[in-house]
């Protein structure tokens, strides 16, 4: 499984960073991405990087969220600026295409004043 982290409760407009480590295996042969789950709505693809770095972004992420990704440490980082109560929800990491057996636990964003 893949374990994100970094989750927390903020006012609008304010930033987390979200972090997402894995195996070098995993890591080093992947295309990595994050995703967000919100009640009554099917997980989404918010951005993704590949192993040499070309990044894409879902449009309500685009120009607030930066994906990277640490090759020493086999993590993958989404750095979420100006947030929107509309970016309340469960974060996940994984890779892509996904493996269902890499769905961990995510980690809850709150955005609420």
């Amino acid at each position: 499984q893949l374990q994100a982290s970094g989750g927390g409760s903020v006012q609008p407009g304010g930033s987390l960073r979200l972090s997402c480590a894995a195996s070098k295996t995993i890591f080093s042969f992947n295309t990595m991405g994050w995703y967000r789950q919100t009640p009554g709505k099917q997980r989404e693809l918010l951005a993704y990087i590949t192993t040499d770095n070309r990044t894409y972004y879902t449009d309500s992420v685009r120009g607030r969220f930066t994906i990277s990704r640490d090759n020493a440490e086999n993590t993958v980082y989404l750095q979420m600026r100006s947030l929107k109560p509309e970016d309340t929800g469960v974060h996940y990491c994984n890779i892509i295409p996904v493996r269902t057996n890499y769905w961990g636990q995510g980690t809850l964003v709150t955005v609420s004043s």
